[in-house]
């Protein structure tokens, strides 16, 4: 049985929870490979709404084995009443259904206290954060001076942790006019919540590995978009993980021969939270009828996104990066009733034609999209779970969708509700 990874393909919001839920409840294994508890998934299952942040899907699924992978920063405090709010909902969560692998980094009350003030006091162009502590975590995991969820098993593993993470982060308090960190309390925090935490610590690659060695189905669960990659995003308006395809295995160590299909979420049409480029964003009706039908405000931060048409060139991109083998195509329904519709189907620089989005910020904010327009349909797509529901304009549209990113559509939502979904391509059958 293939092994699924499901990303988004656009900037994060694509309607992933749904998706991997969807799958999910094929999966033996769900794992989160990247990401900290700034990413949220909702989730409604039978009427019952799941808000899930540092939680991978599948724990709302009885019967499943779910993993946090190495390449999660983890907020363990936040983890915790996350835990307890699910299971307040009636899920029980247990360590023989969730997995913390013991090499991931911990995010900490210091990381989140130097990602807001750095927002708050840049001057220049601010990043647009959700000030969790996310990019400071992972700045420290590279810097080699991250706490991770072994080393809290032992006393005097954990306060040389300490002292080389406050040797870095005290020097830039200092600089930044803030108070040094209070070691003593900080080890008291860690050393508090360290059996909480330790119950769900495993060796997860090697857990992983017998899983896929006895023919589990296993599920990798990405947060955000590509678009919000480290390496391939809009940077430096991206988050601070690799969010393309690859990062499935090094965030969890199953080994790239371990991923058998790429599922790309996508939007049908375009949207961004905060800052950077966007180069089909509309500040007109439609644009405002995008957000208000699609209900287009952020699941961790309730920020308001902005909305655009949809980017081909854009989604091919990133189906290039993460070897995107089907899409889900998401959110069809909202383009109901448009009289017309719009795909950018490439950019123009200064008088030249690209069918890509240039690295460099100064291009980027000179690209204007060309649009291909096409008729809309008055009928209703919504909860649609045939293609024989879906009116001929609409058809035309998922598969000029095709066409344009050259990729498959593998699966169509018409709905938030998990049976509203049209399965074109089985990414579970190898």
């Amino acid at each position: 049985m293939a092994n699924v990874v499901v990303v988004g393909a656009q900037w994060g919001d694509e309607g992933k929870g749904k998706i991997v839920d969807w799958l999910s409840e094929r999966a033996d294994v769900i794992a989160r490979f990247q990401g900290g508890h700034n990413a949220g998934h909702t989730l409604v299952i039978d009427g019952t709404v799941y808000k899930l942040h540092a939680l991978p899907s599948g724990v709302v699924r009885g019967g499943k084995l779910s993993v946090i992978g190495n390449g999660v920063v983890l907020d363990p405090w936040h983890l915790l009443k996350e835990i307890e709010t699910i299971r307040a909902q009636g899920v029980e969560i247990t360590p023989e259904t969730l997995m913390i692998a013991e090499n991931t980094p911990l995010i900490l009350s210091v990381h989140g206290e130097l990602d807001r003030a750095r927002e708050s006091q840049n001057s220049v162009a601010k990043i647009g954060t959700t000030g969790r502590g996310i990019g400071p975590a992972y700045e420290d995991k590279v810097g080699r001076r991250a706490i991770r969820v072994a080393d809290l098993a032992d006393r005097s593993t954990l306060e040389a942790r300490v002292d080389r993470l406050l040797q870095h982060h005290d020097t830039l308090r200092r600089g930044m006019g803030l108070p040094e960190v209070d070691r003593a309390a900080l080890l008291a925090e860690l050393e508090e919540i360290a059996p909480k935490i330790l119950e769900y610590a495993a060796p997860v690659w090697k857990v992983l590995n017998e899983k896929r060695k006895a023919g589990k189905r296993i599920l990798f669960e990405g947060a955000q978009g590509a678009l919000l990659d480290i390496d391939f995003g809009t940077y430096p308006f991206v988050t601070s993980s690799n969010v393309i395809a690859g990062q499935a295995a090094t965030g969890t160590g199953i080994g790239p021969n371990g991923i058998d299909f790429v599922l790309g979420i996508v939007k049908a049409y375009t949207t961004r939270v905060g800052e950077g480029p966007f180069p089909t964003e509309l500040f007109d009706d439609d644009g405002e009828r995008l957000g208000v039908r699609g209900h287009e405000f952020g699941t961790t931060t309730g920020r308001k996104r902005r909305c655009g048409w949809f980017d081909a060139v854009l989604v091919k991109q990133t189906c290039a990066t993460s070897g995107v083998t089907g899409i889900s195509l998401t959110k069809l329904d909202v383009l109901d009733g448009f009289e017309k519709l719009k795909i950018c189907v490439g950019y123009d620089l200064d008088g030249t034609r690209l069918d890509y989005l240039p690295t460099a910020a100064d291009q980027q904010a000179r690209c204007t999209p060309i649009y291909e327009e096409m008729d809309g349909w008055s009928e209703s797509t919504e909860g649609a779970r045939s293609w024989a529901d879906l009116p001929a304009n609409a058809i035309k549209y998922v598969r000029r969708v095709e066409e344009l990113i050259e990729c498959p559509v593998a699966l169509l939502s018409t709905s938030p509700e998990r049976e509203d979904t049209i399965l074109v391509t089985d990414p579970f059958q190898d």
